[in-house]
């Protein structure tokens, strides 16, 4: 099936989300090594965590940009927890609505475009049947 422009835009934001993933690990992996750290399991085990997520998440973009439904059906649940994140980090004792906001507005148009990618597949799934 052939991708429609708004799943390849999604396929393209979601990879750049896997992307901030990796150089997340990155910084991890220099502050391990600088020694800022309290506990070398847990960071360890943070890092596993990430390199994990972040494959999980190229993938997603991958898949988006094949129109494989699986992809868009990750990016879509990758969106809401980047948003979950995006509320957190607005609330609380140590807000941050400037952090907040760089992660919420990408999320959002992300998840709008991906959205119009599942409707623009199922139309064109029901041309096809």
């Amino acid at each position: 099936m052939r991708t429609n422009v708004s799943g390849r835009v999604a396929a393209v934001l979601v990879g750049l989300e896997g992307v901030g993933i990796v150089a997340l690990v990155v910084w991890q992996i220099v502050e391990i090594l600088r020694g800022d750290t309290d506990s070398i399991a847990s960071a360890l085990a943070l890092i596993v965590l990430s390199v994990v997520g972040a494959a999980a998440v190229i993938a997603f973009a991958v898949a988006i940009w094949r129109g494989q439904s699986w992809g868009r059906s990750g990016g879509i649940v990758t969106q809401l927890l980047i948003l979950a994140v995006a509320l957190g980090a607005a609330t609380g004792a140590f807000a941050a609505p400037g952090i907040a906001l760089a992660l919420a507005v990408p999320a959002v148009v992300t998840l709008v475009l991906l959205i119009l990618a599942v409707r623009d597949a199922g139309r064109a799934a029901r041309r096809e049947g």
